[in-house]
């Protein structure tokens, strides 16, 4: 078994990641998913949370919300509709997006689209709490 796994993270802007990784965790459709070299191979749907790796000791987060991931027993291949560094993160922004879904969602506004307000603040707290962990 191999030491490492290929990661590579690619948005629609970018690539954002191409590293080697001791392991992965993922946001799956269904749960996270631990994905270590050798894994069987899979295809998932991403669904919102945190991206994390170990690559030399150190934990590298990212904020994620939806996408896809192929793993390979050596390559992690995720595209991502939307991802972020945790270095990255505007916190207040967030903080912000999550006080307007919140109000939106007490509201009993018609013409609030409840779905959207609800993918906004699953996003918005995602974003949160791989902020507050750091990279």
């Amino acid at each position: 078994m191999a030491e490492a796994l290929e990661l590579e993270i690619v948005t629609p802007e970018r690539l954002l990641v191409h590293d080697k990784a001791e392991e992965v965790q993922i946001p799956g459709g269904k749960g996270y998913l631990g994905i270590l070299p050798g894994h069987a191979p899979l295809i998932t749907e991403l669904s919102v949370g945190e991206i994390s790796y170990k690559n030399a000791g150190n934990t590298i987060r990212f904020a994620v919300a939806w996408g896809f991931a192929e793993v390979l027993p050596y390559k992690v291949t995720i595209l991502a509709e939307r991802c972020q560094r945790a270095s990255e993160i505007d916190v207040a922004r967030a903080q912000e997006t999550k006080k307007r879904a919140e109000d939106q969602l007490r509201s009993n506004d018609p013409e609030v689209d409840y779905e959207r307000a609800q993918r906004s603040l699953q996003r918005a707290e995602a974003w949160i709490n791989v902020a507050q962990k750091g990279s």
